[in-house]
């Protein structure tokens, strides 16, 4: 009785959602096989959520408002997600507008929905017969976490959703490969890599025959277009910072923090960051900018910049919370607070709709991840029409070459930026 009750009760939840246009166009184009392309917030779970139900199980859906029918075939669903989203229940949540559950005897047609991280994906190699959703583009290269996604592809229908496109060919090989376009790797390479013969490593020269690698790439690719309702106003915060201190890191080759030599060249980048990082004014700016939005998340690189900001907490004006590689605490619930979030670990995979501010305290290095970011409060429930992003920075060298980066949507590449500055270690 109970576990009827509870069907009852997940397919009135699900005849309260509403797919969108561009959600039904991508659910009319995807296939087994595809990769789901779609900005962050634009809908991606229940989208692959409804073309599994429609498609892989032969239910049916409503025109306007998900209005569930029979299915017509039992297939397991397997999530394969980032960790924090997998903690997070999301999938669950909506997995339950259309009344599967992760209980085998409450979920319609017994379906049974497991959800877990790419850490654990090597758990999954034998299963078969079943759907596997794959959330986040995790499959670059030739990994273990690679190679387990051709395993699993070899027995089961399966999507891909990514928020970011791959960025060169290379990240396209173990999709190619999981859609038999090619026998493996080597194949690939062999007729499309082209490497520097005159490179210590290998290192990619150029790519032949991209007429055909383009074809493949939208035969896979399923993108979704939507206009956004919200504005996003991106400003620039400029900070000082001490000259004299950048001055003997550069000419010195001196930690100044350590007071020792430099001796790599990733040790002096990220010195020369740490003095544009730590001027006094950028924590003087976020204690300004709560006051403002009541309500702000934080983005930061660095340990030093989390020990900045913790002081933060010593207010009794506003609540204070982390989510970093030491403590993954929630958003706080209150009417005032400050969210302090370490890029790596909380770039993706989690939303909030309570704000529309975010600052980025320093800058990442990576294009993909400062738009993951962004993202987190550009979503299509927020009820927020103006979205705004703090970009504090300096005007530094290392600052500029970051900044320059970005703007043309690259990675800041260290070792670049220290042969054009001719600083060698």
């Amino acid at each position: 009785m109970h576990q009827t009750r509870l069907c009852l009760v997940l397919a009135m939840t699900a005849q309260k959602t509403k797919l969108l246009e561009h959600q039904k166009e991508a659910i009319s184009k995807l296939k087994t096989g595809s990769v789901l392309l779609g900005g962050v917030g634009s809908g991606k779970t229940i989208t692959s959520l409804a073309y599994f139900y429609s498609r892989e199980l032969g239910g049916s859906l409503g025109l306007e408002y998900l209005e569930l029918s029979n299915i017509k075939t039992q297939k397991d669903l397997y999530v394969i997600t980032t960790a924090r989203k997998r903690d997070s229940l999301d999938w669950e949540s909506e997995a339950a507008r259309f009344s599967i559950s992760t209980d085998r005897e409450a979920s319609i047609g017994h379906i049974l929905l497991t959800v877990d991280s790419w850490n654990n994906v090597k758990k999954y190699k034998d299963v078969s017969g079943a759907f596997f959703i794959f959330d986040e583009q995790k499959v670059v290269g030739s990994g273990a976490w690679s190679k387990i996604f051709l395993k699993i592809t070899k027995k089961n229908n399966w999507i891909l959703l990514s928020a970011t496109p791959g960025d060169t060919w290379m990240d396209y090989v173990s999709i190619f490969v999981a859609n038999g376009f090619f026998k493996n790797k080597t194949e690939f390479v062999r007729n499309h890599v082209v490497f520097n013969s005159f490179s210590n490593y290998p290192k990619i020269d150029r790519y032949l025959d991209t007429e055909k690698l383009n074809r493949l790439k939208n035969s896979v690719l399923v993108r979704m277009s939507f206009k956004r309702k919200t504005n996003r106003h991106n400003v620039d915060v400029i900070f000082p910072y001490n000259i004299e201190d950048m001055e003997t890191v550069v000419k010195k080759r001196w930690n100044i923090f350590k007071e020792k030599p430099i001796r790599e060249a990733s040790e002096a980048c990220y010195v020369m960051r740490r003095v544009a990082n730590s001027h006094p004014r950028r924590l003087a700016m976020v204690k300004e900018l709560i006051e403002k939005h009541k309500k702000l998340i934080v983005f930061y690189n660095f340990d030093y910049e989390l020990d900045i900001l913790r002081s933060l907490s010593d207010s009794e004006d506003y609540d204070v919370a982390e989510y970093n590689g030491h403590l993954h605490e929630d958003i706080p619930q209150s009417e005032k607070w400050i969210y302090l979030v370490q890029y790596i670990s909380g770039a993706e995979a989690w939303n909030c709709v309570e704000t529309n501010a975010i600052v980025f305290y320093s800058q990442n290095y990576s294009y993909k991840l400062m738009q993951q970011a962004s993202g987190r409060i550009d979503r299509m429930n927020t009820p927020f029409r103006n979205l705004y992003y703090y970009h504090f920075r300096s005007k530094s060298p290392i600052d500029l070459a970051i900044q320059s980066a970005l703007k043309v949507k690259t990675n800041f590449n260290e070792a670049r930026f220290l042969r054009d500055s001719k600083l060698y270690f």
